[in-house]
């Protein structure tokens, strides 16, 4: 249950992930064989089941990519189900108070952190894995330490309170939504804004302070550079299915 993405990551090493929104096994696989460092599975804005989401997960560990999930919400259903079929990490949208976040962390995290339910599920090898034979603490342990939880900051609220946030046991990053947060600030898409570009600092700052990992969404080359350079960990490139897109426009202008 090793999460290569945090191992990386600890050795002061950028990371390189991408949105999965394509919903096809095999094109999640691709994601791996290219070489990223994990894909995003997207069931907020996907449509994605908790059983879908179970087979994509088992084709990103196929072709050793790190499968994280963006889950729909906050709630205890959505966080527990996501990590039982073996999520490595999950993004949680839409929070808005440290009351929120903590309530996250008791869903997401065991025993002695949170309190997340335990059974035998295809995220724990079913109970067979080494780490679930050396008893239960030992695997509580492990999951605490691999499974990440990242809130998501896009809203005024959380970065108001973005300190706080970063600094609660159970929270392992944070996921910086730029388009949502520059629309929270009256300024959508505007990433060049001074105001904009500050406030994401601020974030970046506070994840530090508290040696927390920071992500963010990407949506040019010059942005994944630029994110690098501001201290950010780790860079979500687009979506597949952008980039799939694109492939094809420029195959077209090529030819025609």
């Amino acid at each position: 249950m090793k999460n290569i993405v945090k191992e990386k990551m600890l050795k002061g090493e950028k990371t390189l992930g991408t949105f999965h929104e394509i919903g096809s096994a095999s094109a999640l696989e691709c994601i791996g064989y290219a070489g990223l460092d994990y894909a995003i599975i997207d069931t907020e804005h996907g449509p994605f089941s908790v059983e879908t989401t179970q087979s994509l997960i088992r084709a990103a560990k196929v072709s050793n990519v790190t499968p994280f999930v963006r889950v729909k919400d906050g709630e205890r259903n959505s966080i527990l189900k996501t990590l039982d079929v073996g999520a490595m990490g999950i993004i949680i949208p839409n929070v808005h108070t440290v009351e929120e976040v903590r309530e996250i962390v008791k869903y997401g995290k065991f025993y002695p952190i949170g309190e997340r339910g335990i059974a035998p599920t295809s995220g724990s090898s079913f109970w067979y894995a080494d780490y679930a034979k050396q008893g239960l603490e030992h695997y509580f342990q492990v999951s605490n330490n691999e499974a990440l939880i990242i809130p998501q900051c896009e809203t005024v609220g959380c970065l108001e309170n973005i300190e706080e946030i970063v600094r609660t046991e159970g929270v392992d990053g944070i996921f910086i939504g730029p388009y949502d947060l520059s629309a929270a600030l009256g300024k959508p898409g505007q990433l060049e804004d001074e105001e904009v570009k500050a406030v994401i600092q601020k974030v970046v700052d506070a994840c530090k302070l508290a040696n927390k990992f920071s992500f963010i969404y990407a949506g040019s080359e010059e942005a994944v550079k630029k994110y690098y350079a501001m201290g950010i960990d780790s860079v979500t490139y687009k979506m597949d299915i952008i980039l799939l897109t694109e492939a094809y426009q420029k195959l077209l202008a090529n030819i025609k």
